[in-house]
């Protein structure tokens, strides 16, 4: 995916290479204001990674005097662990919620009977590249006066109601993971808000938890956007609205040709009304994966399993090991990835159909 940008990558590195400027730079900042533009908000920090991302904009919440320590987020059972490290990172408290067996994403129906007085965000995963059902998680938040945190990491570029990922809560998280829909070249994230108080903390807290050099306000990190992956996302955020038209396509072809009993398709955009995916992965479900997943292998056809282990039944949290969360459980034990990019042949792509459909 990043051979077709070749030339335009390595000019603009060469050009970082030679200002002699690496950290908090030119290039990061034009960044900065491009992909906030692009995603509606006021303001974006650039920094190390999605993980830092999340777990920053919960420390700077605890820094507003929002959250403290031991107050509980409400976040999905079925997501990356990152989500779920974030939270205990910053001494906070996960509090599970099933998803929707047809989306995969946290399922606004069952988050009300676990909202209690310590807690304090909801914190949406916008899986696979689908956003969540932002009007009921929103209109929740504002019941009971809680902050809306977004995990875009999966999800640059898409759009719920006429706004894009990361303009549809307080604060937004994205990952830019080489394998990311809009990926740099190494590690890289960036948080998006259009809080004018949260977007000053989290400029310190990123960088020391300085704002003037030397001067530590706040026991922050070193999480910051360098400036060559700054001007490699700043080249690639340019034709991301292309790519996605791409991906779209591959997964249109998928959703009309596949015709197998033995398949679940996605399900995600005929139930979230208002809402588009950007299609960062193509996720089917079936109870027969391990054999399907040979006999794709067998044709030449890799795919992956996004996530064969879901949070509660890792060794990290071992704690949780004994609980159940059945529509998680089944969910991580039948999902399979099937091959979509947006460099992918319209020969793949049906020979991806006709391997499954004959499976």
């Amino acid at each position: 995916m990043n051979s077709q940008y070749q030339s335009e990558i390595e000019e603009a590195c060469i050009k970082v290479i030679r200002s002699g400027h690496y950290i908090l730079g030119k290039e990061c900042k034009k960044f900065e204001k491009e992909f906030s533009d692009y995603c509606g908000t006021n303001h974006c920090i650039g920094v190390g990674n999605g993980l830092d991302a999340l777990t920053l904009i919960l420390i700077a919440f605890k820094e507003l005097g929002f959250f403290k320590d031991d107050d509980e987020i409400l976040v999905p059972s079925n997501t990356y662990i990152a989500s779920i490290l974030a939270i205990t990172r910053a001494k906070l408290v996960p509090i599970l919620i099933e998803p929707d067996i047809d989306t995969y994403l946290i399922d606004p129906s069952r988050i009300e009977e676990k909202i209690t007085k310590k807690t304090k965000a909801i914190l949406p995963v916008h899986l696979y590249g689908l956003t969540c059902d932002m009007d009921k998680i929103n209109n929740l938040a504002k019941k009971y006066d809680l902050k809306v945190i977004e995990d875009s990491a999966q999800s640059h570029g898409a759009v719920y109601r006429n706004k894009r990922s990361g303009n549809l809560g307080n604060a937004s998280a994205f990952s830019f993971y080489p394998a990311k829909n809009l990926g740099a070249l190494g590690d890289g994230g960036a948080i998006t808000t259009n809080d004018d108080n949260l977007y000053e903390i989290l400029t310190a807290l990123s960088n020391y938890g300085s704002q003037k050099k030397y001067e530590n306000k706040f026991k922050g990190i070193n999480s910051r956007l360098d400036e060559i992956q700054s001007s490699i996302l700043r080249i690639k955020l340019k034709h991301l609205d292309s790519e996605i038209d791409r991906r779209r396509k591959v997964a249109d072809f998928y959703l009309k040709e596949i015709n197998n009993d033995k398949i679940i398709l996605p399900k995600g955009l005929d139930k979230i009304s208002n809402s588009s995916s950007v299609w960062h992965l193509f996720v089917i479900r079936t109870e027969e994966r391990e054999s399907l997943q040979k006999h794709l292998l067998k044709n030449d056809i890799e795919t992956l399993i996004h996530y064969p282990i879901p949070p509660h039944k890792q060794i990290a949290y071992k704690e949780w090991n004994h609980l159940k969360y059945p529509i998680s459980e089944k969910i991580h034990n039948e999902v399979l990835s099937l091959p979509i990019s947006s460099v992918q042949s319209f020969e793949n792509t049906l020979k991806v159909v006709e391997m499954v459909n004959k499976f």
